[in-house]
């Protein structure tokens, strides 16, 4: 926990230092769209030394993830205005054809179109929740920058400089993660949905069982029984919800079972504002406090 309060710490300073940040406005900026949360947080912390850029999230700050989402009237105007448009891929903007469709010349770029991040698959589908896996979330920020200073060479060297602050951020709080949650006892966890293998994958946690594999969607009596004999045969009962969606279905099974109910955040919501840069850190720091909380 000593450890977990020094990386806060750091994380803390490095808001306030705010090394990359800048109060110049110009009227002439380059417009960067990002899809939803994670990939407006990515790039607020590349391009946050640059005088010139202006990013944008496209979806409202309660959206969650998009795997069903809607492009509406104003989501098309703010597109139009568009100089680049910046993706997770994988899937996840279930929208994507529209939007190519549409703007034929809009720029975009693919976060997790890179060799370093092997997708999970599910079936012929993979998993699109990357970001989850701090590492992945690393290459993500890696491969926006590599495509963001082709296209805007003039800002190349803010570009890294910010980019390089924010992935050291984040390789210090990969690392304390890792060794936070070697020392648990407990490895089990059942969450709400798939949002989280990525994550388990990279700390060694076994995902026993998943409640509803898509949100919103309540799981049939039969994996409703399968969900509670799995849960039954585990030594520690643990159920994973998530602040986006409603905890019926886990409360339901946890009356069934005993299981204690946490809460783990897929990092999806939140506003879209520059202040908010490092809430991928605070919110992470809070997940792995969760876990060990649980699991000790």
């Amino acid at each position: 926990m000593k450890k977990i309060l020094c990386l806060a710490l750091i994380v803390l300073t490095f808001t306030v230092i705010g090394g990359c940040g800048s109060d110049k406005k110009d009227d002439d900026k380059l417009k960067i769209v990002t899809s939803f949360y994670p990939m407006y947080l990515d790039t607020i912390n590349i391009t946050r030394g640059a005088h010139d850029v202006e990013v944008v999230n496209l979806t409202p700050p309660q959206t969650g993830c998009l795997h069903n989402y809607q492009l509406t009237p104003e989501d098309m105007k703010t597109l139009e205005t568009a100089d680049i448009f910046v993706i997770n891929g994988l899937g996840m903007e279930s929208f994507l054809d529209k939007v190519i469709e549409s703007y034929p010349n809009l720029k975009i770029i693919n976060a997790s179109d890179t060799p370093n991040i092997v997708p999970i698959m599910e079936g012929d589908v993979p998993n699109p929740h990357v970001w989850l896996s701090v590492t992945y979330a690393i290459h993500q920020v890696k491969n926006i920058l590599s495509q963001l200073c082709e296209l805007d060479p003039k800002n190349a060297d803010a570009y890294k400089m910010c980019a390089l602050e924010y992935v050291d951020e984040l390789t210090t709080l990969r690392d304390e993660m890792q060794i936070s949650t070697t020392m648990l006892p407990n490895k089990d966890i059942v969450t709400f949905h798939e949002a989280f293998p990525y994550l388990a994958a990279e700390f060694k946690l076994n995902v026993a069982a998943v409640i509803e594999r898509e949100p919103g969607t309540e799981p049939t009596p039969q994996e409703l029984a399968e969900t509670i004999d799995k849960i039954n045969s585990l030594p520690v009962k643990i159920i994973f919800t998530e602040p986006q969606y409603s905890p019926k279905a886990a409360e339901t099974i946890a009356n069934e079972t005993g299981a204690k109910i946490f809460e783990l955040d897929p990092i999806v919501t939140g506003e879209a504002k520059p202040e908010n840069m490092l809430d991928y850190s605070h919110r992470m720091l809070t997940n792995l406090m969760t876990l060990v909380k649980a699991l000790q």
